[in-house]
C-alpha cells in the first residue's frame, strides 16, 4: 500500500510503502491530521497497489446494538462516496480508536469491540469490497483483528512506534503535513464553557434576548439589528488581531478575556438569522478569514448552558473559514460539531457534504464576493466556477413548531440582491428566509425542556442518521 502525495508536478510525486500492521497504525494521524481517538475510521484503497483513498471519521457509537446498522451505511457512504470522486474501492482498512474507559484493559476494549469491527468486515464484504486489515488502537498499543497469528500479532498488542520515529512522520515532515493533537484537543477550543463564567455569560445571553426578540420580529428593527451585528463583529475581529501576539497555546484563553459577555451575547444571537449569517460568511480570505476564525472560535464556547444550540451559527462559520483557507482538517471537526449541536442546521450540512466530496471551496467564496460587489455597487465576475452549488429542499419537520419572521429585506441564500440575475455558480433562491428564536422571554425561567427553553424559528433540512465526517481523498 502506498501514499501518493501530489504537489507542482510528476518530478515531485513521492510515494511511500507501508508494507504491515504497524505502518498502517503510524501512518493514520497523518491521514486524518489528528488522533482520532474514540472514533471508527476507514479508508478506502484503490488498485493492485493499495493506493489510499477517500477517508471516512465517525464516532464509536456507545450503543452496540447500533453497530450494525452504522456499519451498514458507512460501508454504502464510504464507496458510493469513493465512486463519486474516483473509483470503486479494491479494499478498505478499519482503524478503531479508543482508550480503554475506567476499569477496563486495553485488550478487555480490544474485545468488546471486535463485534463492531466484524459488522464492519460484513457490511463492506456484503458489497463486494473486502476488508484488508481491520486495527484496534488504544493506550499506545495495537491489535489486528485479522491475523490469527501470535507470533506476530499477540494478545497483549503491539506497541506503536515513537512519534516522528518511522518513514511516514519523515515524508510527513517533508511535505509540510502537520499532526494536531488529538481529535479531543481540536475540539476542546470549539466547545462551551464549563467554567465558572458560563454563568455570567448564560445571564447576558437571557438579558440580550429578551430586549432583540421584539426588534427582530419587525421588519425595520431587523435590519437595524443586522448591521449592530455586523458591525460589533467587525470591531471584535479588529480588537482580537490587533492584540498582542502570545504562544499558540494562549491564544484561546487571551481572545476570550478581549470579549465582554454582553458583546458575544449580542453577537451570537444576531448571527442566528441566516442573512446576517451569511454576509459574515463573506469574511473568509486574508487577514478577514484569520480574525473571523478566531471570533467565530470564541463565540461557539460562549454558546452555554441552553444555548447551545445557537452555536451551530459560528461553528459552521468556522468550519467554513477553516475550509476556505485550506485546512479541512479542521473544517470538518467544526462543521461535525455544528451538527452535533444542532443537526437540522442547513448552512452546516451543506458546507459539511460540499467538504467531505472535495469541492473546490472557490466556488462558494466567488458567489460570496458576488454578493459583495453587488451590494457595494461593483461589477460581477461570471467566471464559470468548478461547479454549481445546489441548496436542497428543507425537508419534514420534526419537533418545537416553527415561526415565520416578516419577508421584508430578504435576499437569495447565495446570490445576488433581488431583480439583479443570480450568477450561474450560485445556490438557488429562497422564497424567505427563517431566523431562529433569540433567547427565552423575561421571567420564562431557566426553559431547558427538550428544545432548550427556546423556540427555533429558522427552516432546516435533517442530515444523515449518524453523521460521519468523511475525511477527503488521499490522493
Amino acid at each position: 500500500m502506498n501514499k501518493s502525495h501530489e504537489s507542482t508536478g510528476p518530478s515531485d510525486v513521492q510515494e511511500i510503502t507501508l508494507r504491515s500492521p504497524a505502518e498502517l497504525a503510524d501512518a493514520l494521524p497523518y491521514l486524518m491530521g489528528f488522533h482520532p481517538n474514540d472514533s471508527l475510521v476507514m479508508v478506502a484503497l484503490h488498485g493492485g497497489r493499495g493506493r489510499f483513498g477517500g477517508r471516512l471519521r465517525l464516532g464509536i457509537p456507545h450503543d452496540p446494538q447500533e453497530w450494525a446498522p452504522v456499519a451498514a451505511q458507512l460501508a454504502q457512504s464510504l464507496i458510493a462516496g469513493s465512486e463519486k470522486r474516483d473509483s470503486r474501492p479494491d479494499a478498505i482498512v478499519v482503524f478503531l480508536c479508543q482508550d480503554p474507559p475506567e476499569g477496563e484493559t486495553p485488550p478487555e476494549t480490544v474485545e468488546r469491540l471486535r463485534p463492531l469491527a466484524q459488522s464492519l468486515r460484513t457490511a463492506c464484504g456484503a458489497l463486494d469490497v473486502p476488508v484488508l486489515e481491520a486495527l484496534c488502537i488504544s493506550d499506545g498499543r495495537y491489535w489486528s483483528y485479522c491475523c490469527p497469528d501470535g507470533r506476530c500479532c499477540p494478545a497483549e498488542g503491539n506497541p506503536l512506534a515513537l512519534p516522528g520515529t518511522t518513514v511516514m512522520a519523515a515524508a510527513a515532515a517533508y511535505a509540510g503535513i502537520q499532526v494536531r493533537g488529538s481529535l479531543r484537543d481540536m475540539e476542546a477550543g470549539l466547545t462551551p464553557w464549563r467554567t465558572p463564567a458560563a454563568a455570567e455569560q448564560e445571564h447576558a445571553l437571557d438579558e440580550a434576548g429578551a430586549v432583540m426578540v421584539a426588534r427582530i420580529l419587525d421588519a425595520d428593527g431587523r435590519r437595524k439589528v443586522a448591521a449592530e451585528t455586523l458591525t460589533l463583529a467587525r470591531r471584535l475581529m479588529d480588537r482580537l488581531c490587533g492584540a498582542p501576539a502570545v504562544s499558540p497555546g494562549s491564544t484561546d484563553d487571551r481572545d476570550d478575556r478581549l470579549i465582554g459577555p454582553d458583546e458575544a451575547a449580542a453577537v451570537i444571537l444576531g448571527l442566528q438569522d441566516r442573512e446576517t449569517r451569511d454576509r459574515a460568511a463573506e469574511w473568509m480570505e486574508g487577514g478577514d478569514g484569520a480574525g473571523a476564525l478566531r471570533l467565530w472560535r470564541a463565540l461557539a464556547r460562549r454558546c452555554v448552558g441552553p444555548y447551545v444550540e445557537h452555536s451551530a451559527a459560528p461553528l459552521a462559520l468556522a468550519g467554513w473559514v477553516s475550509w476556505s483557507m485550506g485546512d479541512e482538517a479542521a473544517a470538518r471537526v467544526a462543521l461535525a460539531l455544528a451538527l452535533r449541536a444542532d443537526p437540522d442546521y442547513t448552512f452546516a450540512q451543506l458546507l459539511h457534504q460540499a467538504c467531505n466530496q472535495g469541492l473546490d471551496p472557490e466556488t462558494l467564496r466567488r458567489c460570496l464576493r458576488g454578493e459583495r460587489e453587488l451590494r457595494d455597487g461593483g461589477e460581477v465576475d461570471d467566471t464559470p466556477g468548478h461547479g454549481d452549488v445546489r441548496v436542497p429542499a428543507p425537508g419534514p419537520r420534526r419537533g418545537p413548531q416553527r415561526v415565520e419572521p416578516p419577508a421584508e429585506g430578504r435576499r437569495p441564500e447565495c446570490g445576488p440582491a433581488p431583480k439583479q440575475g443570480r450568477k450561474p455558480e450560485c445556490a438557488p433562491a429562497r422564497k424567505q428566509g427563517r431566523t431562529r428564536g433569540l433567547g427565552r422571554p423575561p421571567g420564562a425561567g431557566p426553559g431547558r425542556g427538550t428544545s432548550g427553553g427556546r423556540r427555533p424559528v429558522r427552516g432546516a433540512q435533517r442530515g444523515g442518521r449518524y453523521g460521519a465526517d468523511n475525511a477527503g481523498n488521499g490522493g
